[in-house]
């Protein structure tokens, strides 16, 4: 996260922009782009001075305007191969994962696997990387054992040929529908089936027992299975390498803070600094092949 060139002070309420836009060239801009494209952020309040920023915290300190910078980079020799700045918003980084990929493909490099925290283990981001052929080294976002004590997905037998789950005491829950606002399907029993189970403090609260599933769950089993695996341990042990250019992209550069406002030209000065720091392993390679010359006297 980098701080952006605007204070929380210069936000209004998002009805208030044609206003400002008689003030302001900023927001008669992003007025007339709003006009082409759907607003990335449905923030009530916009900034006036740069109205792509968004106001964002991270790690419990204080909240400030902001940006995200997103990199891609080769574990192995720590070059970045692909930038992205984005709005602070925690969605926007699969969007700009994407991208990134997408990109180093249009150059004819083809990624085995990609290592990431996480906040990438959507299933939906999950089930592109494998739909391309590559391996997601990502912990999987999973809430299957937050039942508040009952018992949990894994506790239920599912039968493909049936579409139905059944509990540990037999009875089925079967298909109920999608829920497109969840993106994934529901599993239900009734509640004469409930009653008066022997299990049923265990199971549930409610008057019968519900389970989601995900509609990208087979994706997110073959993802947990590479949990835990050579090259999945590999590549957890050498996300640190991306955290130490984001180290010294605030230290060493101090960039902290961008200087420029509005998301494309936010988005050249992190290609500047991501170019600087290329330059910097660049340099160290080509210093580590000279070969030094034996030196003799008499």
């Amino acid at each position: 996260m980098v701080g952006a060139n605007a204070s929380r002070q210069s936000r209004v309420p998002r009805e208030q922009l044609k206003e400002a836009a008689q003030l302001s060239r900023t927001v008669q801009e992003y007025l007339a782009e709003l006009e082409q494209v759907n607003p990335v952020s449905d923030a009530e309040m916009i900034s006036t001075t740069d109205p792509d920023a968004i106001l964002t915290t991270k790690g419990g300190g204080t909240a400030m305007m902001a940006y995200y910078d997103n990199y891609l980079i080769d574990a192995a020799s720590r070059v970045i191969l692909g930038v992205e700045a984005t709005p602070a918003l925690s969605r926007q980084e699969m969007v700009a994962a994407r991208r990134m990929i997408a990109r180093v493909e249009e150059l004819g490099l083809r990624p085995e696997s990609l290592g990431a925290d996480k906040a990438y283990g959507s299933g939906e981001f999950l089930a592109w990387l494998l739909a391309r052929g590559v391996q997601p080294h990502i912990p999987v976002i999973d809430r299957r054992h937050q039942t508040g004590g009952h018992f949990t997905r894994d506790q239920f037998r599912y039968e493909p040929a049936e579409n139905v789950y059944y509990c540990p005491e037999g009875k089925p829950l079967r298909y109920r529908g999608q829920r497109r606002d969840s993106q994934g399907y529901a599993y239900c029993s009734t509640a004469a089936q409930c009653r008066g189970c022997p299990q049923k403090q265990r199971c549930t609260s409610a008057p019968y027992r519900w389970l989601f599933v995900h509609e990208q769950e087979s994706a997110r089993q073959v993802v947990r299975t590479l949990a835990g695996t050579p090259a999945y341990e590999r590549s957890r042990r050498a996300r640190y390498k991306i955290e130490a250019l984001f180290a010294e992209l605030k230290q060493r550069m101090c960039l902290r803070r961008v200087r420029l406002r509005r998301l494309w030209n936010v988005g050249e000065q992190f290609l500047l600094a991501a170019t600087a720091q290329n330059l910097k392993r660049l340099v160290r390679f080509l210093a580590q092949r000279q070969v030094v010359p034996a030196l003799s006297t008499a």
